[in-house]
């Protein structure tokens, strides 16, 4: 096979560059939102979290008959201690291996650092086993954010490039534009160091959307890839191919009774030992569909600050509507002083399972 020109190369690696040299910013919760359709992301999520994402791709068929083919991949990964993902990615129709069309990747991933730890850049390794390809495969991936736009880059090696005898390099750049809290627009372009004449890039593009009151993602998209595994996605398939993602956060400490809230709750202040006292400033922080503090005790004159660190919008709205913070989007606070001794129940309106209590005496 005859390489093509370096010159593809070149740019992609000035994009990597580029993105690793961009001015930090707060990161962004890591859905399908804030990566595009054919990159993992750097995201391994919280831990306690169970992960189901179901990505299905179309092609349509010549005239007359148009007969439509789809190839789903699907992705159940578990998030543990220590910023780990571990799961597996599974595709059906897939052309990573003619003779096994029916892929599996068993993967880790590990977010070493990341923007919203202080790091100036998120970064992440991905590491697994291709067993259609019997392949050890890696990939590095680096992001930035500025503003609204975050830029992603990154470098994968297969020790068996589909189903083949020798190992390969492949580097891509990608990009996503916040239009506000529901909306993104994406794209990826993604090419083997040593392609062929008759090995296209890969490439994806995207609508993403954040599907609003839920930890839910969706992406729209059009792209040239089969699979979501890192060899499938690396490569154009021959088609042009239309579909979708959907993911699914499951936080089982929502169905496995409250022992884990309960060990979230700080220690019951005993009596004139208020948690807060009067002109300080408690904090409770939203994640994982809950309030991580869910009973605090405090002085009267004490504010407490929510803190949404969450994936999705959030309120803190008193049962007898004495206070309402309104929506509190992500990464975004709202503040009450309690002055008066009393007990105060509150919810999350569009959560209702979400529960606290602030006890001021």
């Amino acid at each position: 096979m005859r390489p093509r020109s370096d010159s593809r190369n070149l740019l992609l690696l000035g994009c990597l560059a580029f993105a690793s040299a961009m001015a930090p910013l707060a990161a962004h919760a890591q859905s399908v939102v804030d990566r595009p359709p054919n990159f993992g992301g750097t995201w391994t999520g919280n831990p306690g979290v169970v992960h189901f994402h179901f990505l299905h791709r179309f092609t349509v068929g010549d005239a007359p008959a148009r007969k439509v083919a789809n190839g789903p991949t699907f992705l159940l990964a578990a998030s543990l201690p220590a910023n780990l993902l571990l799961g597996t990615r599974y595709a059906t129709n897939s052309q990573v291996a003619a003779a096994y069309p029916n892929e599996w990747e068993f993967f880790g991933r590990i977010n070493p650092f990341a923007e919203e730890r202080g790091a100036p850049l998120d970064g992440a390794v991905h590491a697994g086993y291709n067993l259609a390809a019997e392949s050890f495969d890696v990939e590095l991936a680096l992001a930035r954010s500025l503003g609204p736009l975050r830029l992603q880059g990154i470098g994968r090696w297969f020790s068996a490039a589909f189903d083949g005898d020798s190992s390969r390099l492949a580097l891509g750049a990608g990009a996503t534009l916040r239009l506000n809290n529901t909306f993104s627009l994406a794209g990826d372009y993604t090419s083997l160091l040593d392609a062929s004449d008759t090995e296209d890039a890969a490439w994806g593009a995207a609508i993403q959307i954040a599907i609003p009151y839920t930890p839910h993602s969706l992406s729209l998209q059009v792209t040239n890839t089969n699979s979501a595994t890192l060899q499938g996605s690396s490569i154009d398939s021959g088609d042009r191919r239309y579909g979708f993602e959907f993911t699914i956060p499951i936080t089982l400490s929502r169905y496995f009774g409250t022992r884990g809230a309960a060990a979230q709750q700080p220690a019951a202040a005993p009596a004139g030992a208020p948690a807060g006292a009067a002109g300080d400033t408690v904090r409770i922080v939203m994640r994982n569909l809950a309030y991580q503090t869910t009973q605090i005790t405090v002085s009267p004159g004490t504010t407490v600050l929510w803190v949404n660190e969450d994936q999705v919008q959030h309120t803190v709205t008193a049962d007898d509507n004495s206070f309402d913070s309104g929506l509190i989007d992500q990464q975004r606070t709202w503040a009450h002083t309690f002055g008066q001794a009393g007990t105060f129940t509150y919810h999350c309106t569009p959560h209702p399972f979400m529960k606290g209590t602030v006890v001021v005496r």
